[in-house]
């Protein structure tokens, strides 16, 4: 339990850690390319640990120099022990870009995690690849049906035409994606309906092209990629965490100037566009190649409320949903439906925890509306063993007394997170 609040306005600087979504892909590129590669600047959490505890499990060579990441790559997907079980706890991350990877190699794996990742769909990715096995390859659920712990007994990937669905994860395409060029033959990959949380896919063809491999596409539509070798590109240095960043933007929307270093205009992460999100509600946002700052609204203004489209940064969405208890008037949210298969059933959590704090909340599928009260409220914030649960609602500090139950949650993406805020509020 933490104590937190009522916090005078923050402002100063802050390094942000290692983006957890660069740095997992990162780790299994560099796993599956031809040379040995360098990252700096990588995420230490527990996301990150579960991608390297299996990288090693499977024979990978990992090492630790200094502040360096050493991956010695296998040249394709060369991964041993022929059989092993993985345990990836809560990780998305890893759970499906290795559930790819490995089916590009030969042996019989078991994939499974905690419950919730128990209870996270998976079903659309195996969907995604079972047309492209080898004959006799499979993917099995031990569980309920399309969803982990998963057995894959694989040969390979022959290649040819498949499909996926885009409406649950840009995880699945993504981890579809990273592994296509390991097949025998062309891969076409064709999604199906709408996919949300391009930017993500976007992260994910930025990085396979700094490893040498081309993606041919219509859009997002229509994605074809020919057998190709990863090579490593050497030493890499691993942007600033844009959704981690969102809280302390948001915290210097809200007085400030607040300073977020390693991450800005040259960002390649969707969640660095909240400082546009933040702008529009009349915070002052200034951009560097690789800073963001941002303060409150010139001349003492409150925060103007929105109604917005967040489907391309979901989890800067969750800041968003807090900030909203400062704006004047009712935000609303929306085409957030993968909220609901995240680390815990957001919209729910998110809504119940709001309305502790005295706000108005209504919500649907895919959107919630947020009005503030007069006054927040004291409250207890359930974080649901949700890191992003527990970081955004440090916002609400701002303005009322909290205990946040579970503060160490956040370390699976940014471990010293409360130190951090502590440290800002000090100035």
């Amino acid at each position: 339990m933490l104590n937190i609040g009522p916090l005078p306005p923050l402002r100063g600087e802050i390094r942000l850690p290692g983006s957890k979504s660069l740095s997992n892909r990162y780790l299994l590129l560099a796993a599956l390319a031809e040379g040995t590669t360098s990252l700096s600047g990588l995420l230490e959490s527990e996301d990150t640990e579960a991608m390297l505890g299996a990288l090693a499990a499977t024979g990978v060579a990992v090492s630790r120099e200094g502040d360096r990441y050493v991956v010695k790559g296998m040249g394709g997907a060369k991964f041993a022990p022929a059989a092993a079980a993985l345990n990836l706890g809560n990780a998305g991350t890893a759970m499906r870009p290795l559930c790819a990877a490995l089916c590009a190699g030969n042996g019989q794996w078991v994939l499974d995690g905690v419950e919730r990742m128990r209870e996270r769909p998976i079903g659309d990715l195996v969907d995604g690849l079972s047309p492209l096995l080898v004959d006799g390859g499979s993917i099995a659920a031990l569980g309920k049906p399309g969803f982990p712990p998963l057995q894959l007994t694989t040969t390979g990937l022959r290649g040819g035409r498949t499909e996926i669905a885009g409406n649950t994860s840009s995880q699945f395409l993504s981890a579809l994606l990273m592994v296509s060029p390991l097949a025998q033959a062309p891969v076409e990959i064709v999604v199906k309906g709408d996919l949300i949380s391009k930017p993500y896919v976007d992260i994910t063809l930025s990085l396979m092209a700094r490893f040498g491999v081309r993606v041919e596409r219509d859009g997002y539509q229509v994605f074809r990629i020919a057998p190709q070798t990863y090579r490593s590109p050497g030493a890499v240095a691993v942007e600033g965490d844009a959704s981690s960043a969102s809280y302390f933007l948001a915290f210097g929307a809200m007085g400030g100037p607040v300073k977020v270093l390693g991450c800005g205009s040259q960002s390649i992460q969707g969640d660095s566009k909240f400082a546009t999100v933040l702008g529009k509600m009349g915070a002052q946002v200034r951009w560097g190649e690789d800073w963001i700052e941002t303060e409150s609204p010139k001349g003492g203004a409150r925060l103007k409320a929105l109604d917005i489209d967040m489907n391309d940064m979901p989890d800067a969405a969750m800041t968003l949903a807090t900030l909203a208890l400062f704006a004047d008037g009712t935000t609303t949210i929306r085409n957030i439906a993968s909220w609901r298969v995240k680390e815990t059933e957001r919209v729910v959590a998110v809504r119940d925890e709001l309305r502790k704090l005295g706000a108005v909340v209504e919500e649907g599928p895919d959107w919630i509306a947020v009005t503030p009260p007069k006054a927040l409220l004291p409250a207890r914030i359930a974080t649901y063993k949700d890191h992003r649960m527990a970081m955004a609602f440090s916002l609400a500090a701002l303005g009322t007394a909290l205990e946040i139950e579970d503060p160490a949650c956040t370390a699976k993406t940014f471990p010293d997170y409360f130190a951090a805020l502590s440290r800002l509020s000090a100035h």
